[in-house]
């Protein structure tokens, strides 16, 4: 912005297109809208709903204590936007400043907002994939889908990927007393998350609840009937699981195919922005008026050495989506970094699992409240001799405490006498992380690196 007059100008008559609307692009619009932006807001959705909660369809609907159309997100005030939903956007023109959406539209704008997030990753075989009793996890429809078949009361249920979803869909499964199967690649369940020594304590848990739980395999074939519905998937170690009904939990893809050619800087990793969530262009350079937020957002982090961090967390994608607003809204003297520290939640059978920090950057961990033996800990993550991150098992109420730890640098191992006596486990140790080449299905925070252009640029000179 040039002066006060255009920064006035722009909140009183400005366009703004936010393309993606669930989480993130509400928040943002409901704070455009509270920080006085009085021009034209258009939300674009891929999905003909309303902005949505995500997190409860994993664990609510699946239980059958709510209906999948019960989860839209409640309205801090009115957004007076435009909706086009069940339109996605098709492309970016920067130069004329255009979205392009799939019907052929095009919508003007003086600044837009990113927020496409990410959708579930499919089974890599199209043809098995489209086997009858083959499903995925992500949107209201798929929860839906899956709770209809669990009603149905399968023979067993294949989760493939031990992740968090796939660990909240097998406690569910539990829950409702159906034998559930579930294969990972990994070494545990959570271990690219969290890692093993954690991981072995989820692995316990799901083997205690009577979880089918086969490690370090991987699902090589779904075999169908001649009716083309799933009967069956063979694993890398030579057995059969006999099934109905399977659920893919590989990990999410992040929703930025429609930005081919854009010249933003974004691929599979999702799109780079800077601290103030400026989307980058492909030479590295920050843009003015494009701005990123939630799942599909790469942005450096001050407390974690300003690695590009990718993060699949409800929390950072309100954070996030709320100084993204802010920023759009503001003087450059005015915008303010994004600086929210990672945290998450997950109910797994009858425990809560909570983390803050970045446990995936750890190298050490070590026990300092509680007794894994008993299903109730805190555990704190070290890396390069500080404190990156702790997670809890029922025992939330240390992760503000250990918050502050991450935010001030804290030296790891903890330096002060907090170490709860039932633990024997007082002592540093590998945290048992998986080889970061080799695929597991589930981590929240993806560390993507510090280049925000994510290939090479080739510049021919002018003329030529």
């Amino acid at each position: 912005m040039a002066d006060d007059g255009s920064l006035e100008r722009f909140r009183r008559t400005g366009r703004i297109v936010v393309v993606g609307a669930s989480l993130a692009g509400l928040s943002a619009a409901e704070t455009l809208r509270e920080k006085g932006f009085a021009g034209t807001l258009t939300m674009v959705g891929d999905e003909p709903h309303e902005p949505y909660d995500r997190p409860p369809l994993s664990k609510q609907v699946l239980l059958g204590r709510s209906p999948a159309d019960h989860t839209t997100l409640p309205r801090r005030r009115a957004v007076d936007a435009e909706w086009r939903l069940g339109v996605p956007a098709s492309g970016l023109d920067l130069g004329s400043r255009r979205v392009r959406l799939a019907d052929g539209d095009e919508l003007e704008y003086d600044r837009v907002l990113i927020a496409t997030g990410v959708r579930a990753r499919p089974w890599p075989q199209e043809s098995e994939a489209a086997l009858d009793g083959v499903l995925v996890l992500r949107t209201r429809e798929d929860a839906a889908a899956l709770q209809r078949r669990l009603d149905d009361r399968p023979g067993r249920v294949l989760v493939i990927g031990a992740g968090f979803t796939g660990c909240e869909i097998a406690s569910a499964c539990r829950e409702r007393g159906l034998p559930v199967t579930v294969a990972e690649r990994g070494s545990t369940p959570l271990v690219g998350a969290l890692g093993g020594v954690v991981g072995e304590v989820a692995a316990e848990l799901h083997r205690e609840h009577g979880v089918d739980l086969r490690c370090e395999v991987m699902v090589t074939q779904l075999e169908g009937d001649s009716a083309g519905c799933v009967r069956a998937a063979h694993l890398s170690d030579g057995s059969t699981v006999n099934t109905d009904l399977v659920v893919v939990c590989l990990g999410a893809t992040r929703n930025t195919e429609w930005l081919a050619g854009s010249g933003l800087a974004a691929g599979p990793r999702g799109i780079a922005c800077d601290a103030g969530c400026r989307a980058f262009d492909v030479r590295g350079i920050v843009t003015d008026d494009v701005y990123v937020a939630g799942d599909v957002a790469r942005s450096p982090h001050a407390l974690f050495g300003y690695q590009f961090l990718s993060l699949e967390h409800w929390g950072n994608a309100v954070s996030q989506a709320e100084t993204a607003a802010h920023n759009i809204l503001s003087e450059s003297a005015d915008r303010r970094p994004h600086l929210w520290v990672p945290a998450f939640w997950s109910s797994q059978f009858g425990v809560n699992i909570k983390s803050v920090g970045v446990p995936s950057m750890g190298t050490e961990i070590m026990i300092t409240q509680g007794s894994r033996a008993e299903r109730s800990f805190t555990a704190v993550y070290g890396h390069r001799g500080r404190i990156i991150a702790a997670v809890t098992l029922d025992q939330s109420r240390w992760l503000q405490f250990y918050q502050q730890l991450i935010e001030s640098a804290a030296p790891f191992p903890p330096k002060f006498p907090t170490v709860d006596r039932r633990s024997e486990e007082s002592h540093p140790m590998p945290a048992d992380f998986p080889d970061p080449s080799v695929p597991t299905h589930g981590p929240t925070v993806t560390l993507s690196g510090y280049s925000p252009a994510d290939r090479r640029i080739t510049f021919t000179p002018a003329g030529h």
